[in-house]
């Protein structure tokens, strides 16, 4: 059995995911939130089963998303402690609660696959990293990996390496969307509709992005390819440079990184 303790944005996003790709079975699944109404609105849509606590739910379950905010696991994992056993796996998808987080509250001995989402996961392009505890199995990892790859693409990574992860696709779907709502914003200035301008914006970084990965090249041969020499592209791009975009954009995945660093020491 599969159980999900938190089935807001994320939570609710995995759990959609998974039954839509038919990876879990819905009666194989069980959900807690504390928000009832949410949770029966739930099991209406997705007719998965519903626990009436968090211990009864580590009781019926092995495999258990842990979907809530990182200011209410403490007290979660506190609750669950007293029912949980060698046999369960644990995965959070809350930011900045590092696996020694998870130690320190249930014990060095304790499986914990941490994963750094992304927004996208919403319409099924998301991406994922997952690092996991010394104590979980590559299997167990692998199995977690298949289940997150319903919602997009999965990479696993060492840990260490989760603040620049969370800098860069944990956070970066704002970023991208900063930088549509400008060129939406040039568009209008240039005589656009709204509604016309936010489309090719949209659709002009879905093409772009989608270049990179079907042709895997370098991002800096793939604009000079589209830069003709006194061309329009060119004074655009003379634009950007004058505006530091490109320091801009490597400041805000550094300073969001930075800032996943001061949250974990916070804990």
């Amino acid at each position: 059995m599969l159980g999900f303790i938190g089935c807001g944005t994320m939570g609710g996003t995995l759990l959609e995911g998974i039954i839509k790709n038919q990876l879990v079975a819905p009666e194989k699944i069980v959900i807690f939130d504390q928000d009832a109404g949410k949770m029966l609105s739930l099991k209406d849509k997705l007719e998965v089963n519903t626990a009436t606590n968090v211990q009864s739910l580590c009781l019926e379950t092995q495999k258990i998303f842990l979907a809530v905010k990182p200011q209410d696991m403490k007290e979660l994992l506190l609750e669950m402690k007293p029912v949980l056993n060698a046999g369960h796996l644990l995965i959070s998808v809350a930011a900045g609660l590092y696996i020694s987080f998870f130690q320190k509250h249930l014990g060095k001995s304790v499986k914990i696959i941490r994963i750094m989402p992304n927004t996208p996961c919403l319409v099924g392009e998301g991406m994922s990293v997952i690092s996991r505890s010394q104590a979980v199995s590559e299997g167990e990892e692998k199995e977690i990996a298949a289940l997150m790859g319903s919602l997009g693409k999965v990479i696993s990574l060492e840990e260490k390496h989760m603040s620049a992860v969370t800098g860069l696709s944990g956070s970066g779907p704002a970023y991208i969307f900063l930088v549509m709502e400008a060129l939406a914003d040039g568009g209008v200035e240039m005589g656009l509709s709204r509604d016309v301008a936010l489309f090719l914006a949209a659709q002009t970084v879905l093409g772009a992005a989608k270049m990179f990965l079907q042709t895997g090249e370098h991002p800096a041969i793939m604009k000079n390819k589209v830069t003709s020499p006194g061309g329009t592209t060119s004074a655009g791009l003379l634009a950007l440079e004058e505006g530091a975009v490109k320091a801009s954009l490597i400041k805000a995945v550094i300073q969001s990184a930075q800032k996943e660093k001061n949250m974990l020491l916070e804990k």
